[in-house]
């Protein structure tokens, strides 16, 4: 008969897990938005208590808090938590009521939870007759290997702690390509200095750049022996974290055993001895000393402890080590994994780890159908790791582009694409697992790691198409931007000094510009901030142009400010119409404020300038009618029987110029009648075709991306009033109109001045901006009445 206490505490747990469920599935479906509250804020404890529901739906929304903040999806990548991770989650609740029994049954449980899970793990591992040691660090295990090592080799440690030491230096070995910051933790939980640590280089000619080299390992140990140190324990890999290769472990284990040293391997690769069929480099680890296992990654289960299985034979030593506890309580940490366990089989676990590595067979069959895509794995046979990344060669080989210009930056250029297509990839399939690294040699790649991700994200076979899918879309975005980077590069320079090329090589796009302003007479602050103005409007309007093209400021922590880069592009964008349109872009923000700026002082000196030429022509215009006609009475009549014909002319204000001229040629010739209007203006942007976005080559394909494509799409373009950007946006062949048709004028009149003032009467007329984006002027009518 089962224990009602037991029967409770499934259901607490199914009940917990559910309402959790429930409260995930509302959110991820945006049925329960829910703002900053007083919930979320730390606040004193309640005076009454509350119940189990009303508990876990605060847990929900604190673990939901940051996603109900940003009001949008969360994008991390969630476990995939099946029945045998609600086994495991169990085991934690079982743990905490098995505690509460009396010392001898719980003794007696312990033991046996201890036993079983110690020998199903031996015999799954093939490992046989060793004992186990659980642990939530996994770099605890190898802390506990290494003082147990030490009280081994040193007979009075027990006695006389860390003073005998000194005569004989312990030295522990690692590979270049092991895990970072791994001997600097076992110096600093043993108590050692840095220099007990040994750091063995990778093999440089022969052999796996990512395996420890055996002959230069051997070489250091006979000089630390000569020394009169002594060589301790050797750290081995059965998958480097990066790249996932073995060591070879067989040599190493006979070194090992030369120098009566200890061998531990540790490695994503030691769950295929699971497997039927082993390798003979994996299969070498099972003549190790001990080995650190982490199956709560490798088969799904949340929160289950990581092991380490190990060789002594002296108990007194396991315990004196940390190895084992007298504790019963201790050995409680096994009880998720046992449970685990039991719930797969051992079928179960071996389905999940050959549906693992299959999984990166079936990707690595993949990638080489991918012109641009270059792989690297140990063995294309049996590697569970495969590193993929996009290659310079083969992409200039596939596109017959040309890549010249980025010798010295290649590398640094690939790289910032890389870590580009990893994070695309991560973003549209984040079930596949993928990640970025950077290794010392190849670079920055892709990394797909099924037997550390595939259980925990329930990875299938249809997510490893999507990828690929994926992936084949973005490589010709990436052909093309890199083949059109240094076009892009040139039409900059040719644009030069508005125009100042931004040389960013961690930028993964076509390239990055600033504008510059020609304005002289500025200081260096005011150049700064007027340089931040017409950069920030100007990446504000390319953001707002129908086009495909992303345009940002690029990096969040660059270096380089009040610039504008470019992202990705197609094959078929205009490189030279871009830099044109954005050195016109620039060039009209700039003339725009600065004419705002002048307008004041412009307006101001024309005014004066218009009055002292009123006041000359009222004065010739007296010379010429003579004093009689000046009189109120008599000129009035002398005016109707004898009509006097005025030759003074009248005159045009150019804001733009800030000059006045004759308006003789303006009502002679009817400029202002004639002047041709916008819609009769043939301009660049009515031979795009219909659908057609910016910087588009018209021709076959030139609209075949892809709208799904992970490069964006900009906003349509926003047009205020009736002003229209078509002709900055495509600059016109022809020359602009001469200066004196395309400014608008402003007439001045004279009029006859009384004696005592001047008075005078402004009116601007503002007329429409032409095709080139010029100001046509405004005309002032200055008359006297």
């Amino acid at each position: 008969m089962v224990d009602s206490t037991l029967v409770q505490v499934g259901k607490n747990l199914s009940e917990a897990m559910r309402i959790l469920g429930d409260g995930h599935r509302e959110l991820e479906a945006g049925t329960e938005r829910r703002h900053l509250s007083r919930t979320s804020i730390p606040g004193p404890l309640q005076g009454d208590g509350q119940d189990v529901a009303t508990i876990l739906h605060l847990v929900h929304n604190l673990i939901n808090e940051e996603e109900e903040e940003e009001d949008k999806p969360s994008r991390h990548r969630m476990q995939n938590v099946g029945e045998q991770g609600h086994m495991a989650l169990l085991g934690h609740s079982l743990a905490a009521y098995i505690s509460v029994l009396d010392r001898e049954r719980l003794r007696k449980l312990t033991t046996r939870i201890l036993s079983d899970t110690t020998l199903w793990l031996c015999r799954l591992f093939r490992y046989e007759n060793s004992s186990a040691y659980f642990h939530e660090d996994d770099r605890d295990g190898l802390v506990k290997v290494c003082r147990l090592v030490i009280n081994a080799r040193y007979e009075e440690y027990a006695s006389e702690g860390y003073t005998v030491l000194s005569s004989k230096q312990p030295v522990i070995y690692q590979s270049a390509s092991g895990r970072p910051g791994l001997g600097q933790h076992l110096c600093s939980q043993l108590g050692l200095p840095l220099s007990s640590l040994c750091t063995v280089p990778c093999n440089t000619i022969f052999g796996s750049q990512h395996q420890m080299d055996v002959a230069l390992l051997d070489k250091l140990i006979k000089e630390d022996v000569e020394a009169g140190k002594l060589p301790l324990l050797l750290i081995a890999n059965a998958g480097t974290p990066g790249a996932g290769h073995t060591d070879k472990l067989g040599r190493l284990k006979d070194l090992c055993d030369q120098y009566s040293m200890w061998l531990h391997v540790e490695g994503v690769n030691l769950a295929t001895l699971a497997l039927g069929q082993v390798t003979s480099a994996i299969m070498a680890a099972n003549r190790s000393d001990s080995m650190t296992l982490t199956p709560g990654q490798w088969l799904g289960l949340p929160a289950v402890s990581a092991v380490t299985l190990y060789r002594h034979e002296d108990p007194a030593l396991s315990l004196a080590a940390g190895l084992t506890s007298s504790q019963p309580v201790a050995k409680l940490r096994a009880l998720p994994l046992w449970l685990s366990l039991q719930y797969l089989g051992h079928n179960g676990i071996v389905q999940k780890i050959r549906h693992a590595t299959a999984l990166s067979q079936q990707l690595l069959q993949k990638l080489k159908t991918l012109a641009s895509i270059k792989t690297s794995v140990e063995d294309e046979v049996s590697s569970p790791v495969v590193l993929f990344k996009f290659s310079q060669e083969m992409s200039a080989a596939s596109s017959g582009g040309s890549v010249e210009g980025y010798c010295a930056g290649e590398k640094e250029v690939l790289d910032a694409f890389n870590r580009w297509l990893g994070e695309q990839l991560v973003q549209l399939v984040p079930t596949s697992g993928v990640d970025v690294v950077d290794l010392e040699d190849e670079g920055t790649c892709v990394r797909f790691s099924p037997l550390m991700t595939a259980s925990v994200l329930g990875t299938q076979q249809g997510d490893i198409e999507d990828l690929v899918e994926k992936l084949s879309e973005l490589m010709p975005v990436m052909n093309s931007t890199m083949c059109l980077r240094q076009d892009f590069r040139e039409e900059t320079h040719r644009h030069s000094p508005s125009l100042i090329y931004i040389e960013d090589l961690s930028w993964p796009g076509l390239g990055a510009v600033r504008y510059e302003p020609q304005a002289e007479g500025m200081d260096e602050s005011r150049r700064k901030q007027e340089m931040e103005k017409i950069n920030t409007e100007l990446l504000k309007k390319l953001q707002d142009l129908d086009t495909d093209i992303i345009f940002s400021t690029g990096p969040e922590f660059g270096t380089e400010e009040d610039c504008i880069f470019v992202g990705m592009v197609t094959e078929d964008v205009d490189v030279s119409e871009l830099v044109d349109t954005m050195a016109a872009l620039g060039r009209d923000i700039e003339e725009s404020g600065r004419l705002l700026e002048n307008m004041t002082e412009v307006v101001r000196k024309g005014i004066l300038e218009a009055e002292l030429q009123l006041q000359k022509a009222n004065e010739e215009k007296l010379m010429e009618e003579g004093l009689m006609r000046q009189l109120p009475l008599v000129g009035s009549v002398l005016n109707w029987f004898s009509p006097f014909q005025s030759s003074i002319k009248g005159r045009t204000f150019n804001l733009a110029a800030g000059s006045l001229d004759s308006t003789e040629v303006t009502y002679s010739t009817k400029a202002q009648a004639g002047r041709p209007s916008l819609q009769d203006t043939p301009t660049s942007s009515s031979k795009r075709l219909p659908g057609q976005r910016l910087f588009r080559r018209s021709g076959p394909g030139s609209d075949s991306f892809s709208e799904t494509s992970s490069i964006g799409q900009a906003e349509e373009i926003t047009r205020e009033g009736s002003t229209t950007l078509s002709s900055s946006i495509h600059p016109p062949a022809s020359p602009p109109a001469p200066e004196e048709d395309s400014h608008s004028a402003s007439d001045i009149a004279p009029e006859k001045i009384p004696e005592s003032s001047v008075e005078v009467h402004t009116q601007v007329e503002a007329e429409a901006a032409s095709e080139q984006r010029q100001p046509e002027g405004q005309e002032v009518e200055q008359s006297e009445r």
